[in-house]
């Protein structure tokens, strides 16, 4: 039945919880105080990033969460990411990712992606997470805004095929032809900015259609996602939205509306991914933590 514990397998075999929260511009406070509500709620999946400055706060929010919730550890799945400026030899990033543990106050995690493919290291930097694997310390190993080129050229010298490539994907943005390549290698894409921001939420089809269920706009585009098999990191800060973005489970689009969305595509991707740096570790932002004004208070 879908609903929040509802899983999709790997292709290491992993259970990967198919909806969880992202704690993307989050600082350490809101990370700890929305993963422990989202973990109240019934998510069981939790999403953050060296890069984003906030390991510290979403482990304290894990910590308080499962406290709150009655849950174990092994009942939910941490996915957080090899910072740019960590790729390097085994030693490098052996080293970064024992800090990360030590941020989250956990002993595992369940998922580790390298963030962005910096082409003078992604190569080097795969076969470390592929022996950190192996060591036992991370569950699945994926990749993070890899398009087809360097996702092919990972795949020539990778023992381990990528459990995950999470690239932005929504209504105005779907990465027709990623989805195509990961899925043509078993590879399972996960989106991050599920919900286009302005471009897609406030797209005169998805009113319509949001009118038509009698729902939000963000649960339109949730459940068309959900029904594409995309799994979905979806950011809140506020613990009532944090609740309704779970609510799509108790309807279902039809498949002409689903093609009606589909036909919303664009091609264009938000953010900042057309200004990385591809070519350089030390892009503008290629390299940086977010640094917030709580990084060293007591959480």
């Amino acid at each position: 039945m879908d609903g929040l514990q509802s899983t999709i397998k790997l292709n290491n075999g992993v259970e990967m919880p198919r909806f969880g929260l992202g704690v993307w511009k989050s600082n350490n406070h809101t990370a700890r105080d929305s993963v422990a509500a989202a973990l109240r709620d019934g998510y069981h999946a939790i999403d953050t990033a060296k890069q984003y400055g906030n390991e510290r706060g979403t482990g304290a929010g894990i910590k308080l969460g499962l406290q709150q919730a009655g849950l174990k550890r092994s009942d939910i799945f941490v996915t957080t990411k090899l910072y740019n400026g960590d790729q390097g030899n085994y030693d490098k990033v052996a080293k970064a990712f024992e800090g990360q543990l030590k941020d989250l106050g956990l002993d595992y995690v369940d998922l580790y992606l390298m963030h962005w493919p910096v082409d003078a290291t992604y190569i080097e930097s795969y076969q470390a997470m592929e022996r950190l694997q192996k060591q036992g310390k991370i569950r699945a190993i994926g990749v993070s805004n890899f398009d087809n080129d360097r996702l092919a050229k990972l795949l020539e010298s990778a023992e381990i095929v990528p459990a995950v490539n999470q690239m932005e994907f929504n209504p105005t943005n779907q990465e027709k032809k990623i989805l195509q390549f990961d899925q043509s290698h078993n590879v399972q894409m996960t989106a991050w900015s599920p919900l286009g921001g302005g471009r897609s939420l406030t797209n005169p089809m998805i009113d319509k259609l949001a009118k038509k269920y009698d729902r939000s706009a963000a649960q339109i585009i949730l459940r068309w996602e959900w029904q594409r098999g995309i799994v979905t990191v979806i950011k809140s800060a506020h613990e009532k939205r944090i609740i309704d973005n779970s609510h799509i489970f108790d309807f279902k689009l039809s498949d002409e509306d689903v093609q009606t969305i589909n036909q919303l595509d664009q091609g264009e991707r938000g953010l900042w991914y057309n200004d990385f740096k591809w070519h350089n570790p030390n892009g503008e932002f290629g390299n940086s933590v977010a640094q917030w004004d709580d990084t060293n208070e007591q959480l």
